[in-house]
């Protein structure tokens, strides 16, 4: 684990606990930046992303990098999947179209990655030269902050 004051880098087993516990981390270091007015963006991207992450790589070793700059936060997660981030086409929903039986509960997902662009900066994938991707996004801390930043630096 990398830990200073303007950055986390943290090693998780990808589980379904992770994205609690990126939630934990990313409250506490809102809190220590004051950065808590951007919370609900930050929690939901960070729950996104590591459950991305999550969803490829179960059971494996995931990284969450949360760290920020003059121009605001960077939510990063590693994982060992070379496969891109790939967003479900956007439909309508509604209680009709939801399918909640047993064996297409999980079939209702995919949604998350549009959520995560339109609360975003700016975000995307950027590949590891070590094998697997980086899936990021960065938040601006005030409304004229807009600057992509790039994960796994220290």
């Amino acid at each position: 684990m990398i830990t200073t004051p303007d950055c986390l880098l943290m090693p998780i087993l990808a589980s379904k606990a992770a994205p609690g516990l990126a939630r934990t981390l990313t409250r506490s270091r809102l809190d220590k930046w004051g950065f808590m007015h951007i919370s609900d963006d930050a929690f939901l991207i960070a729950s996104e992303l590591i459950t991305n992450a999550v969803t490829a790589t179960p059971g494996k070793e995931i990284r969450f990098q949360f760290s920020r700059d003059i121009a605001g936060v960077l939510i990063a997660v590693w994982d060992s999947s070379p496969a891109q981030p790939q967003a479900r086409p956007m439909t309508e929903m509604t209680l009709d179209t939801l399918d909640v039986s047993e064996e297409r509960w999980e079939d209702n997902g995919g949604r998350g990655l549009p959520i995560v662009a339109a609360l975003a900066a700016s975000c995307g994938h950027t590949p590891d030269p070590h094998g697997g991707k980086w899936v990021w996004a960065s938040c601006a801390t005030r409304r004229s902050d807009i600057s992509p930043a790039q994960p796994g630096g220290t």
